[in-house]
């Protein structure tokens, strides 16, 4: 149910801000989108894994503080990463 080493090291690379970047808000709003999206189709599977869905709760609330904590600090910065994930309709 988790993301790939190799899968992983892409989503870094494509939103980090440098080349050693791995813990910037915007790459961790990534990864956990990544993960996110991953439980999601593992839900489809298995319906009734309710202990893998709470995690899936907690892996929103905590993507949900950093894009609020993005927005406070650089709002163009997140309106871009929103628009990269698809994350707003």
């Amino acid at each position: 149910m988790s993301i790939t080493t190799e899968r992983k090291a892409e989503v870094i690379k494509d939103n980090a801000k440098a080349p050693n970047d791995t813990g910037s808000p915007a790459v961790q709003i990534a990864i956990l989108s990544e993960r996110i999206t991953t439980l999601q189709d593992h839900f489809k599977m298995h319906a009734k894994d309710n202990h893998s869905r709470r995690g899936l709760i907690k892996m929103v609330s905590r993507r949900r503080s950093l894009l609020d904590y993005l927005k406070s600090k650089d709002k163009p910065a997140y309106e871009a990463l929103i628009a990269k994930l698809g994350l707003r309709r």
